[in-house]
């Protein structure tokens, strides 16, 4: 089966088996969550949501991305380069089951 959910104001396609990363949930690893929010399954798209439908999915671990680098340059200033880094908390889920 295949499906998409919306979480943390984003969508992602998912099928049983896959492993997602989303923004951060605050939940511990080795728990299960559930999404309610299902947007289509298989043929059948929601308007907007699909009702008595969830996905549910194991957390396999919390954790951050890898840094990027953030560049402020002003032009024909050059004494105020400003570097700056981010790293984007996320947490990785495994789906066991769509239904």
């Amino acid at each position: 089966m295949n499906a998409v959910i919306k979480v943390g104001g984003k969508q992602y396609y998912v099928t049983e088996g896959a492993e997602i990363y989303v923004e951060k949930i605050n939940c511990n690893v080795g728990d299960v969550v559930t999404f309610d929010q299902v947007l289509m399954l298989d043929a059948k798209i929601g308007n907007p949501y699909l009702t008595g439908v969830t996905v549910q999915g194991e957390v396999l671990k919390n954790g951050k991305a890898k840094k990027i680098k953030v560049f402020k340059y002003k032009c024909k200033d050059r004494s105020n380069r400003v570097t700056q880094g981010h790293r984007q908390p996320y947490t990785k889920i495994k789906i066991t089951k769509i239904g």
